[in-house]
């Protein structure tokens, strides 16, 4: 079995991210029919409140736990954000039928992924206040941000 080398930007090992930026980007290639003002405003903040999905992830990965969960509920605002300008683009007809379930399962993959993440971290500061000071046992979670953190699909979490 091949040893996966960890990326020098760590956050880019997150599946999260990545299922975050791949998101940004299904929003850009899809949102491209748009022909009026309005419709462009709607689509220009569409895009952009998706990028701030995976722009707070990296930005809380390079934090302290605290930090990292502040942020990835940032995501997470950013991500309902995301849920009404889906609802209001297939409303105007921007997004199919399809192309909005599409963006919904997105969202929902991404809430359990940023939620699992989340939870993670809530547990892990729990563990290390419980464990007697000078303990090594959690002393790698004062870091968490930036070890390896990977997601299932489903939501499970591996640290």
């Amino acid at each position: 079995m091949e040893e996966k080398v960890p990326s020098f930007f760590r956050f880019e090992d997150l599946r999260v991210y990545s299922k975050s930026v791949e998101y940004s980007k299904w929003v850009l290639s899809t949102l491209h029919t748009a022909n009026t003002e309005g419709e462009k405003t709607l689509c220009r903040s569409f895009f952009n409140s998706s990028m701030d999905i995976a722009i707070n992830i990296v930005e809380g990965s390079s934090r302290g736990k605290s930090q990292f969960e502040h942020y990835l509920k940032i995501s997470k605002t950013a991500l309902r954000e995301c849920v009404i300008y889906s609802s209001v683009a297939c409303g105007m007809g921007l997004l199919t039928e399809e192309e909005c379930e599409r963006s919904r399962e997105y969202l929902m993959e991404l809430t359990r992924m940023i939620g699992a993440l989340i939870v993670s971290l809530q547990k892990g500061s729990r563990r290390t206040r419980e464990t007697e000071f000078g303990s090594t046992v959690q002393d790698d979670l004062d870091d968490l941000g930036t070890i390896d953190t990977d997601f299932d699909t489903d939501g499970g979490v591996e640290v």
